[in-house]
């Protein structure tokens, strides 16, 4: 039998058994759209946990001061005040690889625009904080050291805040009230989305450092200018794990640690943050693999046996 001949006979075949037909070709097509669909889940999955990785930033080691304890009790992460502007300078002049060191502190407060209002995340930062955090400024221009150093009342906004005082219109040269105080917008910064734990990045205000500390944040502590965080930015290729051992090593040598003495900050190195969320969307999308092609594979077989039939 030529192939001629085994072509008519298969449609005859076909013809005869219009439905035992359909159902085993709908089977084909449904497994094969659910192996499809599953690997299009696990990859878009991996997508956005990419998009969100990086938005956090890379090559990343961000350190917060450390708990205090009282009459036994553990306070929570961040209740001292151990971390200080000349720390971040001390890890960008004595750490290699750094390619910025920045300090911050963080707060909330109510934003006022004519007859709006806003209550928004507000950061007082210095001008390598954008660098940081790779942060890009939309419009207008970021903040510099002479604004540090005149603790000038200018304020760079993120997009949530721009939308909800100014309706999306370009907000740069306009003045609003940060806690009574009046600044003057110098920026609009670009979008950033939710981070890993759903919180939106564009919800924020960012003020050079020292006016936070003077006149909005209130947290002034003499020569010593504590700070909440500190952002260390790492150069592509670096060693993130021996760069994070240096850190720890320079700030205990720094805060007078002994041997025996606890660590008085906490570091986290984001490095490992995404090496680990990207791991897990592999095993998440290796997972579905399975399951649908283990789907594929049952009606599979159940098709094979009416054929046999």
């Amino acid at each position: 039998m030529n192939l001629l001949d085994t072509t008519h006979s298969a449609l005859r075949s076909l013809r005869a058994n219009k439905l035992r037909s359909a159902l085993t070709a709908l089977g084909i097509i449904i497994g094969v759209a659910a192996v499809i669909t599953m690997l299009a889940v696990g990859e878009g999955a991996k997508r956005q946990v990419a998009e969100k990785l990086k938005s956090l930033g890379t090559n990343l080691i961000v350190i917060y001061p450390g708990a205090v304890t009282s009459s036994g009790v553990r306070l929570g992460s961040g209740s001292r005040n151990t971390l200080t502007e000349n720390d971040a300078r001390a890890i960008q002049d004595e750490v290699a690889h750094v390619l910025a060191a920045a300090p911050g502190l963080r707060g909330t407060g109510q934003v006022v625009n004519g007859n709006l209002n806003w209550s928004t995340l507000i950061y007082g930062i210095g001008p390598e904080y954008l660098t940081a955090r790779e942060w890009r400024v939309l419009r207008g221009r970021g903040l510099d050291e002479n604004d540090v150093r005149s603790s000038a009342k200018v304020a760079l906004v993120g997009q949530t805040v721009a939308q909800m005082l100014f309706g999306g219109t370009d907000p740069t040269g306009e003045t609003i009230r940060v806690k009574y105080v009046p600044f003057t917008i110098v920026g609009l910064l670009d979008a950033k989305g939710q981070n890993l734990s759903g919180m939106d990045q564009d919800d924020v205000i960012l003020i050079p450092i020292s006016t936070a500390r003077g006149r909005i944040l209130g947290q002034s502590q003499g020569r010593s200018r504590t700070v909440g965080h500190l952002y260390v930015k790492m150069a592509d290729g670096a060693d993130m794990k021996g760069a994070e051992e240096r850190v720890r090593e320079l700030l205990r040598q720094r805060h007078r640690l002994q041997a025996d003495q606890d660590d008085d900050f906490n570091i986290r190195n984001l490095s490992e943050v995404v090496q680990a969320e990207q791991a897990a969307s592999d095993v998440l999308s290796s997972l579905l693999a399975a399951v649908a092609s283990v789907s594929l594979l049952v009606g599979g077989i159940g098709i094979m046996n009416i054929m046999l039939v």
